[in-house]
């Protein structure tokens, strides 16, 4: 601030500084937060096609490790894999009887943020669809 005040006199310095300044916003980012850490290692615990698939189908109903692996058509060391980043970012429990573990998702509230993520991008598609209709209807023209 006080190096815009000191400019703020000089003819066309003022749109300038203000360029440099959001420069060095996007270069000298600040370290994020214990909070922000914790919820990108949230998100990248979502982040495969595989998981998404395992906490869906978790969210109906609680699932062994062969009902996942029939389910997803995937061999037991990839779902034990997935099933433990699941695991490690507490997003599913698992429930011992006898041989066989039973997994089921931590809270419901796993199964709500699926649902949002769901009507995110049902909202895009829906976006992205009205843009190509509106784009072959330009094209008649």
């Amino acid at each position: 601030m006080a190096m815009r005040a000191a400019y703020a006199g000089l003819p066309g310095y003022g749109a300038r500084l203000d360029i440099i300044l959001n420069i060095f916003k996007y270069i000298y980012v600040v370290p994020p937060s214990e909070l922000q850490a914790l919820k990108a290692d949230l998100f990248r615990g979502l982040a495969h096609p595989a998981r998404i698939r395992i906490l869906e189908l978790l969210a109906s109903k609680g699932s062994t490790v062969q009902d996942l692996q029939d389910a997803l058509e995937l061999d037991q060391p990839v779902v034990s894999q997935h099933l433990a980043a699941l695991r490690a970012r507490h997003l599913v429990v698992a429930r011992k009887d006898g041989t066989l573990a039973y997994y089921t998702l931590r809270s419901r509230l796993v199964a709500e943020l699926l649902r949002v993520a769901r009507e995110l991008l049902s909202h895009r598609l829906t976006e992205s669809q009205s843009m190509l209709r509106a784009l072959r209807r330009e094209k008649h023209r």
